[in-house]
């Protein structure tokens, strides 16, 4: 159990007062997160966060006072990314993360912010940004513009090419080491773990807040808004090299974003009816008198007309299994949820296969992805027209023409990996 600081301060006290003495602003964003001191037996390592609290082993005060505030400083801006609950969300979203190689993603993008101060010490076996990108995926480039480029989630997902865990991996007692951990390694995770293999877990798993999304979501946003104003209050003596691509954004999660534009694409709109009138020609019936008739005002009654969804799977292109699977479940929710039913239009630069479904019953689970061949969405898009749906969405890369524009709303579902995506037309949607 960690210790609360005395009368005194912690361990980090003089550490950060030389951080807010040489950076008033992004310095003081040290006395935002909490700090704690881990009593003198515990086994830990020198300083390490879970994102709300930085705490600090007995190791921290045998080092001297520039080398205390790099480490000081490091954690800080772990605190300020919010990378403890951000791992957690991954691994949400993804089911197996390393926090190794997450851990290794997000202390490159913070060294190398960093690494411009004269005023405090990294340790010896910092890896820059701009060096984890060069060795580990041969992309050489600066380092200001790798930090105005990559976040640590994207960094993450180029990192990680361990191989798929085998078959009866995730079985064994209770306790057992998990599956991912005995997933090999591929060629980029492997040059990724060389380069600092001695590197400590300085990511502690996030607070038990980090589980609410709303709460995330608006500590995200303080956060963000914090970084922004105290690196433009610091100016030329900020403790970012410059405003990094990793700043935390709340971010609302691909499902809800397509359950809303679904939900208002798909919504039984009233229509007028002849047959009964409105309310306010009732009401002003009375005022008129006897002798004078008001101008028929027809009222509204539900539409019965059964809305219709439009699925397009462009299967020129290469989708993740998992990703596939959520996607598809969302699909049938969101039809069954509307009562919605709809037609699957499945292609690449022409129609492979064409099928109707129930509410709830898009089956798009035996959909086979072969990647690398030509797109056209416009057979795709004219067959799906030819079933008058309300809205469509589109299950693709983006790698392809559409010469063809319906007067249905679409939705482009774009999976992660693809850089700057340009919608034709239509709302853009990326599922990461």
């Amino acid at each position: 159990m960690a210790e609360r600081a005395g009368r005194d301060g912690h361990r980090g006290t003089r550490a950060i007062q030389r951080m807010v003495e040489f950076a008033p602003s992004t310095g003081g964003l040290a006395l935002r997160a909490g700090h704690r001191d881990l009593p003198a037996d515990t086994p830990a390592p020198p300083i390490a966060t879970d994102g709300d609290t930085i705490f600090y082993g007995a190791a921290f005060e045998r080092l001297p006072l520039d080398a205390q505030t790099g480490l000081v400083a490091h954690e800080v801006l772990h605190v300020a990314l919010r990378h403890p609950q951000r791992l957690l969300a991954l691994q949400g979203l993804l089911g197996d993360v390393d926090p190794r190689l997450f851990n290794l993603c997000a202390d490159a993008i913070v060294d190398s912010t960093l690494g411009h101060l004269g005023w405090l010490t990294l340790p010896a076996s910092s890896v820059g940004l701009d060096g984890l990108l060069v060795t580990v995926l041969g992309i050489a480039q600066p380092v200001e513009a790798s930090l105005l480029e990559w976040d640590v989630e994207r960094l993450y997902r180029r990192i990680d090419d361990r191989a798929a865990a085998k078959p009866g991996d995730g079985g064994g007692p209770r306790g057992a080491r998990p599956a991912a951990s005995r997933r090999e390694d591929g060629p980029h995770a492997a040059r990724a773990r060389a380069l600092a293999p001695d590197a400590p877990l300085d990511l502690l798993p996030a607070a038990g807040d980090a589980q609410r999304p709303e709460h995330e979501t608006q500590q995200s946003r303080d956060w963000q808004e914090r970084v922004l104003r105290a690196h433009a209050g610091d100016g030329a003596f900020s403790m970012l090299r410059t405003l990094v691509a990793d700043l935390p954004r709340p971010r609302t999660p691909w499902e809800q974003v397509l359950r809303a534009r679904l939900a208002r694409g798909l919504s039984p709109r009233p229509g007028l009816s002849w047959s009964r009138p409105a309310r306010s020609y009732i009401a002003t019936q009375g005022r008129g008198g006897p002798h004078r008739r008001m101008p028929w005002e027809p009222g509204r009654a539900p539409s019965r007309k059964v809305p219709r969804l439009a699925v397009i799977v462009d299967v020129s292109g290469s989708i993740d299994d998992g990703l596939m699977l959520r996607f598809a479940r969302e699909i049938a929710s969101i039809a069954r949820r509307l009562e919605a039913g709809g037609v699957l239009v499945v292609g690449d630069d022409r129609v492979r296969r064409v099928a109707q479904f129930e509410p709830g019953r898009a089956d798009l689970a035996d959909i086979a992805f072969h990647g690398g061949g030509g797109t056209d969405f416009t057979p795709l898009l004219e067959e799906a027209d030819r079933h008058r749906p309300d809205i469509g969405v589109v299950l693709t890369d983006l790698e392809g023409p559409a010469a063809f524009r319906p007067g249905w709303p679409v939705v482009w579902a774009v999976p992660p990996g693809r850089a700057t995506p340009i919608a034709p037309f239509g709302r853009l949607l990326r599922l990461d």
